[in-house]
């Protein structure tokens, strides 16, 4: 009997040992890990450089108070602002940490309560989170949301004209790939025109970069390839290489909203986590390691849409290391199979495969890892004829 809450459905693998691209279980089974904690460890698995900041940090401290200094926190915020729209960092343990705060900053900045959001999106699992969300099922059971929120369609700019007689609108909230939704990524006419709307209405823009931020689409962040120029933007993910930490980013002019007292958390921060996310943006926000990432994303575009010619797969998109395979039908007996064959891989809803191998895998790896998805696809094929 489990002592676990059944809030997962798990699959009946335990892993007991990672590094890098690979990841072995209790039964000394090794796969080819492509989900890597759900984009969390884009480094691979224990980084070296990362788990010797930790190391180190261990001897030294691991937790005081955000009513002291940190300079730790200092170097993070720097490296997250030299490289992104933003002035200012906020630092959490959780991706749906920042959604919140994110929520809240636009809402006391703006002393507007209403915000934009997209249906398929996925903002955490938080009332305001839930709330953000554009996915009835992730709310069912839990009554009444937090009020204010709108959701369109996503994709489509025409859709800003239903919005045209409002004026009370805080803030548009997007993901510029759906993840969790599809893997979706924004159309640039799309994105320019969310960033219009907010130009307009006086509203500000948040993009959620917890999946897409910290190099995943081959530029720091996500938002970077529709030219916008965010006034928040949420990370978490892959900014701590496994290590739980979320950050908002904000641009200077917000500093009012978030003044002493407004906001705050016990843990977000802490001298671990800063040691893990610093280590981790020294080597990802290099020019050079975010070209190489950017290489690799379309040697795996392309590799995808070259080998894998089925006719239950509807379409193969996605951005840099974030693909996703859209099928005919569900794909939980591809997911199961591939694991027999040794590789780890997502859903994205019933229909979608998601992959998400680390910032360093190597180009064998991405060959390796497409003809065990093509030898699966031929076999169900097959099946099925």
């Amino acid at each position: 009997m489990s002592h676990l809450f059944q809030t997962y459905s798990r699959w009946n693998i335990n892993i007991k040992k990672a590094k890098g691209t690979i990841a072995e279980d209790e039964n000394g089974k090794t796969y080819l890990d492509f989900v890597q904690g759900i984009a969390v460890c884009n480094l691979g698995h224990c980084p070296d450089a990362v788990a010797d900041a930790i190391k180190k940090q261990l001897d030294d401290v691991w937790h005081v108070s955000n009513l002291f200094k940190n300079d730790l926190q200092e170097k993070v915020a720097e490296q997250l602002t030299n490289h992104s729209t933003g002035d200012l960092v906020f630092f959490c343990n959780s991706g749906a940490e920042a959604n919140e705060a994110a929520v809240k900053l636009a809402r006391k900045y703006t002393q507007k309560t209403k915000i934009i959001t997209f249906k398929q999106s996925f903002h955490g699992r938080t009332y305001a989170g839930m709330a953000a969300t554009g996915q009835e099922k992730i709310k069912h059971g839990f009554g009444p949301m937090l009020t204010g929120f709108h959701y369109l369609p996503y994709n489509e700019p025409e859709a800003f004209q239903t919005l045209s007689g409002q004026d009370d609108i805080a803030a548009v909230m997007l993901e510029t790939i759906q993840g969790e939704g599809g893997v979706i990524p924004a159309d640039r006419e799309f994105l320019q025109e969310v960033q219009a709307f907010c130009r307009e209405k006086q509203a500000l823009l948040i993009v959620d970069e917890v999946q897409t931020g910290i190099g995943r689409t081959g530029k720091a962040f996500g938002y970077e390839h529709g030219g916008l120029s965010p006034d928040i933007i949420t990370v978490a993910k892959g900014l701590g290489s496994g290590f739980p930490v979320g950050a908002v980013i904000g641009k200077k002019e917000l500093s009012e909203a978030f003044s002493p007292g407004s906001h705050g958390t016990t843990f977000g921060g802490n001298m671990l986590a800063m040691a893990a996310a610093n280590a981790t943006l020294n080597i990802i926000f290099e020019k050079s390691f975010l070209e190489e990432v950017s290489a690799k994303g379309e040697f795996l575009q392309k590799e995808l849409k070259e080998k894998l010619q089925f006719p239950c797969i509807k379409e193969i998109r996605g951005k840099g290391l974030i693909a996703g395979i859209e099928c005919e039908a569900p794909v939980q007996p591809l997911i199961e199979d591939l694991q027999k064959d040794g590789l780890l891989v997502l859903p994205a809803g019933l229909n979608v495969i998601r992959l998400l191998p680390p910032l360093s895998v190597a180009k064998n790896e991405i060959s390796e890892a497409v003809e065990k998805l093509n030898r699966v696809f031929a076999h169900h094929s097959s099946v099925k004829q």
